[in-house]
């Protein structure tokens, strides 16, 4: 399990909760969500996202794709926590990369 704060990630269940209710994702918005929480502080790139997630080598155009499922993703969780100590951060045409924001 991966535990953050507001979030827990079931990787062998492929499932994601917030306090103990399933946050209902399609299976490319938990593989970003799993591939940006492994790298929570590190940002990750297109071509990054897009291997491992589509399985498959960039040709250019993949931003719109990911950019897409991205938007999806942060409603989603905005949903499940509206007050979310975490952030998924857009890095200008570069990649995306999840922040947990710091105590304060």
């Amino acid at each position: 399990m991966i535990s953050l704060p507001g979030l827990e990630i079931y990787p062998s269940r492929r499932k994601v909760f917030r306090d103990r209710q399933e946050i209902q994702l399609t299976a490319k918005e938990y593989a970003i969500l799993l591939l940006l929480a492994a790298n929570k502080g590190r940002v990750v790139t297109y071509s990054q996202i897009y291997e491992k997630v589509w399985g498959d080598f960039p040709s250019g155009g993949e931003s719109n794709t990911i950019g897409f499922h991205i938007c999806n993703l942060r409603e989603k969780l905005y949903q499940a926590t509206p007050n979310a100590p975490f952030t998924i951060r857009s890095v200008r045409e570069v990649g995306y990369c999840f922040e947990i924001q710091a105590e304060k």
